[in-house]
């Protein structure tokens, strides 16, 4: 078992905004989905849903992109805007979804599944996780299997 202390805290890469997390993540997944792609500029995106309400921005003001999704939703992503960098977006009032990468220590950091994989680069699939063509059906079963692995938040 892996023991993570709470407060989770991270930041943007030219240390202009800085977040801390005081509860534990729903999950982690990677998507490869267009818009993830592009967003990260990279094959995928890693997401990590959380209370919203635990989420504070301790340092600056993220910036803020609006957008409306094929589904109709809006999405809100904040980032620096000093340096750019992708920290979390709103993705509604009850739950933020940060990117993981931007915690200063992410070594725990494993995902649970894939979603968009029929969008993803032949050779960008991680082996030995849940694999979703598109969205899961269900998120509810990805963050059980997540918090199986044996993650415990103090």
């Amino acid at each position: 078992m892996t023991e993570i202390a709470l407060p989770l805290v991270g930041g943007c890469l030219c240390g202009a905004c800085r977040y801390e997390l005081s509860a534990a993540p729903f999950l982690v997944y990677v998507c490869h989905c267009k818009d993830c792609q592009r967003q990260s500029g990279s094959a995928f995106g890693m997401s990590m849903p959380a209370p919203r309400p635990a989420l504070r921005v301790t340092l600056g003001e993220p910036a803020r992109y609006e957008r409306v999704m094929p589904s109709g939703r809006t999405s809100v992503t904040r980032f620096c805007g000093q340096c750019a960098t992708r920290l979390f977006a709103e993705a509604s009032d009850s739950v933020v979804v940060l990117r993981p990468g931007t915690l200063d220590d992410a070594s725990w950091v494993e995902p649970a599944a894939q979603g968009w994989s029929a969008g993803a680069h032949a050779w960008a699939c991680i082996d030995g996780i849940p694999s979703h063509p598109r969205n899961p059906e269900s998120y509810g079963a990805i963050a059980r299997a997540w918090q199986a692995q044996g993650i415990r938040f103090r």
